[in-house]
């Protein structure tokens, strides 16, 4: 199924006071306003989203935003390339020891897979440090999306190239650079989104409201976070039925080019599928591209450049979580909690693909039931919150239950054939389960993070949030791969789901009772009234 944005790219700073874009602007293009200050005196310089000085949102810039998501479903890069490199993988290895030399040792083809995927995530999570800083610094965010597009273009139309089991080792570095391409094209998609919530007809007429006197903060406050909602869940919608409408093309295709003729037949199935994907996405990426009007982000601290300032944003936020207890407790989790489930969804993909046999007609069935399990599943959680007046954290907990469950279900293939992700109706009913009980967790783990920062720092804490996960993406699948290695015959891919049932119990016991919303609220009091006394205190010397 399709790669949901990671949540803690998404940037959700709460309404800042558009009176303080009321006086006249510098012409420069990165025109700011602060909104504190950092431990060594530098300013944390936010752009004013709502200032009238930034273009207006206009309804098809907004859909040629949803139109870039439609195109990046993951179809291609996140989900049929895995499945590519895997089975090349697969029909290379002997058939007596099914292994292959990689990386100093023979290892099996899930240790394989899982390895690639930690290297994957370990350089984005040093690219995004390096690199990151451009989502939220100045106004070049539009490049770097145009950028690695077009990176991703490239790497999916290559696979026409790769689809014979002699050249797995060029499907080594495909499958590495697409994940890398594709998750960094989210991030910088996505990073576009609060100032296009924010400077939509309806928000920039609250802005001016406010600036008049005419409403409240808290009412301005209500309606930015409403707005911010829609334009978020009507993206996931729209991309949902786009991405069912491209499966259905797609099973014509598979038709077409007869993928149940041969084992051949199948490979090449699989990277017209990819090249196709990769087709839509470029195409549904240009209206963007074009469309996209360009508006400032924060400004760069002065002694900075655009690489330091990255380091710098995460030094601040690590700095900063420090006096908030709360805060530092939902980062722990988050850590763990989020590397379980990352490689969980890998393992699980990676036996998937085992025991439909790298059927690409019915792994492409399996994507329709997931998605549209995906849509229900979370239009039903959002229902009963706003239904029966239920808490984020309180959605959050059932959310980790169902990844509670995910795990100890693949946990259970150790003792036995007859249950733990080992035949074709498990792997229906995972597809089903996945979408319905444990995709929420894109959506309720982005509002905790929201929850625990303070005002005025939301870009430094989800940007930490955002090295975090990269980083906690990256060591999972290595602790994996050396436990299937280290397993008896080097074959039991069942075995990471020991750790991994263990890691998702403890992660989410700890965060189930000692984190506590309420008490982070008046942490995030305390701390921005001590950080205004010693502003203050600053300014007054």
């Amino acid at each position: 199924m399709s790669s949901a944005p990671d949540p803690a790219v998404v940037p959700r700073p709460e309404a800042q006071d558009p009176r303080r874009g009321a006086k006249q602007p510098p012409p420069e293009d990165d025109y700011v306003a602060e909104l504190g200050a950092s431990e060594s005196g530098g300013g944390v310089v936010a752009p004013v989203l709502a200032s009238a000085d930034v273009p207006e949102t206009s309804k098809w810039e907004v859909w040629s935003w949803y139109a870039y998501y439609i195109g990046a479903n993951g179809l291609g890069l996140f989900n049929f390339g895995p499945t590519a490199f895997q089975n090349l993988l697969s029909q290379a290895a002997p058939e007596d020891t099914g292994l292959l030399r990689f990386a100093g040792r023979d290892r099996n083809v899930n240790s394989i897979v899982l390895l690639t995927n930690g290297i994957s995530f370990a350089l984005q999570a040093a690219l995004f440090i390096i690199i990151g800083s451009y989502a939220d610094f100045g106004s070049g965010r539009r490049w770097i999306l145009v950028f690695w597009s077009v990176v991703s273009f490239g790497v999916g139309f290559a696979w026409l190239g790769v689809h014979d089991p002699s050249r797995w080792e060029a499907g080594v570095g495909l499958y590495i650079i697409g994940l890398i391409c594709y998750q960094l094209t989210l991030t910088y998609w996505t990073a576009a989104f609060p100032s296009l919530a924010r400077n939509t007809p309806h928000l920039k007429e609250a802005a001016q409201a406010f600036a008049e006197g005419e409403m409240s903060q808290a009412d301005y406050d209500r309606l930015d976070e409403m707005e911010r909602s829609r334009l978020s869940n009507v993206a996931f919608c729209v991309q949902s039925v786009g991405e069912v409408v491209i499966l259905a093309i797609i099973v014509g295709i598979l038709f077409g080019v007869n993928v149940t003729a041969s084992t051949e037949a199948n490979n090449w199935g699989l990277s017209v599928l990819i090249a196709f994907a990769t087709a839509v996405w470029l195409v549904l990426s240009i209206p963007w591209f074009l469309l996209e009007k360009k508006r400032p982000g924060l400004k760069i601290p002065p002694g900075k450049n655009i690489i330091t300032v990255g380091f710098w944003q995460l030094k601040e936020a690590l700095a900063k979580i420090w006096h908030l207890k709360q805060s530092l407790i939902y980062l722990v989790g988050y850590f763990l909690l989020g590397d379980s489930l990352n490689t969980t969804v890998t393992v699980i993909a990676t036996l998937q693909n085992e025991v439909v046999a790298y059927d690409t007609l019915t792994l492409t069935y399996l994507l329709i039931v997931g998605i549209v399990a995906q849509a229900i599943g979370i239009a039903a959680y959002w229902w009963l919150q706003k239904r029966y007046n239920i808490s984020a954290k309180m959605m959050f907990n059932v959310v980790m239950v169902g990844i509670i469950l995910l795990d100890g279900w693949g946990m259970i293939g150790n003792w036995t054939d007859n249950f733990g992700f080992k035949h074709v109706w498990e792997i229906w009913l995972y597809q089903a389960f996945y979408g319905l009980f444990v995709c929420q967790w894109y959506s309720y783990s982005q509002i905790i993070i929201s929850s625990v920062t303070p005002r005025g720092h939301e870009f430094l804490f989800f940007s930490l949030f955002t090295i975090i996960g990269k980083t906690s993406s990256f060591i999972g699948p290595f602790v994996s791969s050396a436990i299937i290695d280290a397993s008896p015959s080097h074959n039991n891919n069942s075995a990471p789901f020991y750790f991994l049932f263990a890691l998702t119990l403890v992660s989410a016991i700890g965060l189930f009772l000692f984190l506590d919303l309420d008490k982070s609220a008046r942490e995030q009091e305390a701390f921005l009234a001590e950080e205004k006394a010693r502003v203050a205190g600053a300014d007054s010397d």
